[in-house]
């Protein structure tokens, strides 16, 4: 079957999926955006050591958040920050503090339900476990165990015959804990076996924070390899456009960057944000300050910078579903491969308002992008994004966008394949001013 020519470069797409299979948790995927910042020249600094005035590009990295940035020779104390802003974490399933359980001769693993999560999509998957473990000496070492380890058994039709009719009903506490293998539990079995796979003694191993992901690689789908499926696309796709535009744009000469780009990468989104590497934390605000003070700046220079910065709150929206269109906005329909989405809504759940459209349509002009429009519908609960909250915690003018997906929340999500390529045009044409 010959298959026509994309319309785009698949190269960020590709890359887009190894960024994907790389980041099976928000600590590996702020390690996998650390490490194409650094090839790209940019250093990582301490929060704990004195910063300097120097310029080029810096990166402060906290737990599963990352805030980057590019400082422009002559760039002054009071140049504004362009902001692209995303969120690491997915919604998922995470290990608890006594993770060995079990009965009837299986052994399980206990799980929490971590944020808005479709249960239905994790059952009979083959699931790795990643995330990180900490050391008796304060250290942490990542953790993936990517190949097929646990499953969440779904309970045979012939056991449930209203299933298909009355639809599946899943209780999160008893039906979601995972299975990994036969015999009595034993306490501490799990923690030993990880620390075993990341090469380290068990007694060391203090602290975990661990999440089991689908092994499946992304693919292309559909007759002309249109579609793109694959897991934690909510918010990763982001996550690798602004690191993407962030690297592009400190690439320019810097006589031509009017601004200081900027990548803020958060975790718990999914949760609220409510922690201190979420977006209704610190980090950012502090990021950006310490940056200014470090150029010489006083708190007139901040409130200068502050006033003329804006942030692009890149996560996906719901593109229409052919299925369940009567769930949509019935004038706004948003579909795959037509280009990133402003979204909007007048109670502010997105940040986003008639100067931050025109914001957008300027960069996406620039870029040559089309691009469209996502609204919920009036009788349906709308979403809530970083938006709102960056907004209001550090008073800087944010307009909510992202990509048009299905299955968002789903432990394998689809998009279009051209989108992320789109996304990341727009991206950098923001960040360069």
């Amino acid at each position: 079957m010959s298959t026509p020519p994309a319309r785009f470069d698949r190269g960020h797409t590709d890359d887009l999926m190894t960024f994907l299979m790389a980041s099976p948790s928000p600590y590996h995927a702020v390690a996998s955006a650390a490490a194409r910042l650094a090839e790209a020249g940019f250093q990582e600094v301490e929060e704990t050591a004195e910063w300097d005035a120097t310029t080029g590009g810096k990166y402060v990295l906290r737990g599963g958040a990352i805030v980057a940035w590019y400082v422009p020779e002559g760039a002054a104390a009071h140049t504004p920050f362009r902001i692209a802003g995303a969120h690491t974490d997915s919604p998922n399933l995470r290990v608890k503090p006594l993770p060995d359980t079990g009965a009837y001769g299986w052994r399980q693993i206990a799980v929490e339900i971590y944020g808005g999560t479709l249960l239905n999509t994790w059952l009979d998957r083959d699931l790795g476990l990643a995330g990180r473990i900490s050391l008796r000496d304060g250290t942490h070492r990542l953790v993936d165990i990517n190949r097929p380890l646990l499953r969440v058994p779904q309970l045979a039709v012939h056991l449930d015959r209203s299933a298909n009719t009355d639809g599946l009903k899943l209780d999160r506490q008893k039906h979601m804990q995972p299975i990994w293998g036969l015999g009595a539990v034993e306490e501490g079995d799990l923690i030993r076996f990880v620390a075993q796979e990341a090469g380290v003694e068990a007694d060391d191993v203090i602290g975990w924070d661990l999440m089991p992901h689908a092994v499946e690689p992304p693919a292309y789908l559909g007759r002309d390899r249109e579609l793109l499926a694959g897991p934690r696309m909510d918010n990763l796709l982001s996550v690798h456009a602004a690191t993407a535009a962030l690297v592009a744009v400190a690439g320019q000469p810097d006589d031509e960057i009017p601004y200081i780009p900027v990548l803020a990468a958060f975790d718990h989104e999914e949760n609220g944000s409510q922690s201190d590497t979420g977006a209704d934390g610190p980090l950012l605000g502090t990021v950006l300050e310490r940056s200014v003070f470090a150029r010489g700046g006083a708190y007139e220079d901040r409130a200068r910078a502050f006033a003329g910065t804006i942030c692009l709150s890149s996560d996906t929206g719901h593109a229409i579903h052919p299925n369940y269109a009567e769930r949509h906005d019935p004038t706004h329909h948003p579909v795959a491969n037509g280009g990133p989405i402003l979204k909007v809504n007048v109670n502010m759940r997105y940040a986003t308002d008639g100067s931050g459209r025109a914001v957008f349509a300027a960069a996406c002009e620039k870029a040559g992008v089309p691009w469209q429009t996502f609204v919920s519908n009036n009788a349906m609960p709308c979403g809530t994004t970083i938006g709102p909250i960056t907004a209001a915690r550090h008073g800087i003018r944010t307009v909510d966008i992202g990509v048009a997906i299905l299955s968002m929340h789903s432990a394998r999500e689809l998009c279009g394949a051209d989108d992320p390529y789109l996304l990341a045009n727009a991206l950098t044409a923001f960040l360069a001013g």
